[in-house]
């Protein structure tokens, strides 16, 4: 689950880490009526959407005065703000950060995530704040520094003045950096984040030390933990097919191919995908139905991808263990029969109930096409839908 940068910054001042004052804004009158309640002469208006690289794609704008806020307001309100991260589609601008301007001497970077390897949090800090991490370590790797935290000791006074040193910050600020790392770690750990990240962490003329940005994602497993994170869910940011299948407890995610895909369990989807690019294909979506399907859970597994206007086939991918074929199999003939399917559909099953299940299949009168192995299910769904385009 992502969150808004001006959420993030709720979470961070609750574990003492300094940020801009700011404001949100649903409107062009609430963000002239937010910068005039901060004061000042200087403001910068936000697009606030789950999605890096605003401020290249027009989404960020200093304003010094407050016709100024309400032109940019009106300007980038609305607008489908295209970054790098949003793809060419965009995204559609809902909601605005006004802040009061800052005095930026250098701009930092420093983020958390999980590392598998070592099974503990990593910090990752740069100096190169500003820009995409992913560009620095492409470039210049010997400019981030990292730091594998120990989860009983945490993130020491040490191990945070380590790393401030090493990218730029001067020893007179060094206490509010050690503030700063210490409520990012702690903020990252008890709420249960998988990416914490501030970019830029700013040092101002005045030697201080604040959070510009933040960017929040959350492990969704967790989330019962913590109502007040997901009370700071926003569905107009998520795919309407992701929220749709969640109601149903299935896994879905969106992609740019033509060829759907439903598969129980999460690594057999992803092994399924990768099969089918290598038979030259392009999945359309993963989607994990999970061990307990049902004719239901199914039908709306069929819904969900259906909407894809760009979808070609379908590749129903399924080993039988604790989901019996024979189940998976009613819930496809049902499935297509509800929806009226008009896509090719290739279907592989193997494991419990599988003679069944391909009964099932063979006796129900749909236009199946069967598959033995992973393989030939690529080959067979990957030229159906090549056919079915070609007579589209």
């Amino acid at each position: 689950m992502k969150i808004h940068e001006y959420q993030g910054k709720e979470i961070l001042r609750r574990f003492g880490v300094r940020t801009p004052k700011g404001t949100p804004a649903f409107s062009v009158d609430e963000a002239v009526e937010a910068a005039r309640g901060l004061g000042g002469k200087v403001w910068v208006v936000k697009a606030q959407i789950h999605a890096g690289g605003r401020g290249k794609g027009g989404g960020v704008k200093v304003a010094k005065s407050l016709d100024e806020v309400r032109a940019h307001a009106q300007a980038i309100l609305g607008m489908q703000l295209v970054t790098h991260q949003t793809g060419p589609e965009g995204q559609k601008v809902r909601r605005l950060l006004i802040e009061e301007g800052a005095d930026i001497r250098s701009e930092l970077y420093v983020g958390l995530v999980v590392d598998r390897a070592t099974q503990k949090v990593c910090v990752m800090a740069s100096s190169e704040g500003g820009m995409d991490i992913e560009e620095v370590a492409a470039h210049t790797p010997e400019k981030i520094h990292k730091v594998f935290v120990d989860p009983v000791a945490r993130l020491t006074d040490a191990e945070a003045d380590d790393i401030a040193t090493k990218i730029g910050i001067p020893a007179a600020s060094l206490p509010q950096a050690r503030t700063i790392l210490k409520g990012l770690y702690d903020a990252f750990w008890d709420t249960d984040a998988s990416l914490a990240e501030i970019n830029p962490l700013i040092l101002t003329g005045a030697g201080e030390v604040i959070a510009l940005d933040a960017k929040f994602n959350f492990d969704s497993n967790a989330l019962f933990r913590h109502p007040d994170i997901v009370a700071y869910r926003d569905l107009d940011e998520e795919d309407p097919a992701e929220i749709e299948a969640s109601k149903f407890d299935l896994s879905y995610i969106s992609l740019d191919g033509n060829i759907g895909c439903l598969v129980n369990g999460a690594g057999l989807a992803m092994a399924t995908m990768d099969v089918i690019k290598l038979y030259g294909g392009s999945p359309a979506n993963f989607l994990d139905v999970g061990g307990g399907a049902t004719t239901e859970k199914v039908t709306e597994a069929f819904k969900i991808m259906l909407r894809n206007p760009g979808l070609q086939a379908i590749l129903v991918n399924i080993f039988g263990g604790i989901m019996r074929c024979d189940t998976i199999a009613n819930g496809v003939v049902s499935a297509a029969r509800e929806v009226k399917l008009a896509v090719p559909l290739v279907v592989r099953m193997k494991g419990t109930n599988e003679e069944l299940g391909r009964r099932i299949l063979a006796e129900s009168g749909l236009p199946i096409i069967s598959a033995d192995n992973m393989a030939e299910a690529a080959e067979r769904v990957v030229a159906a839908a090549a056919a079915h385009a070609a007579r589209a």
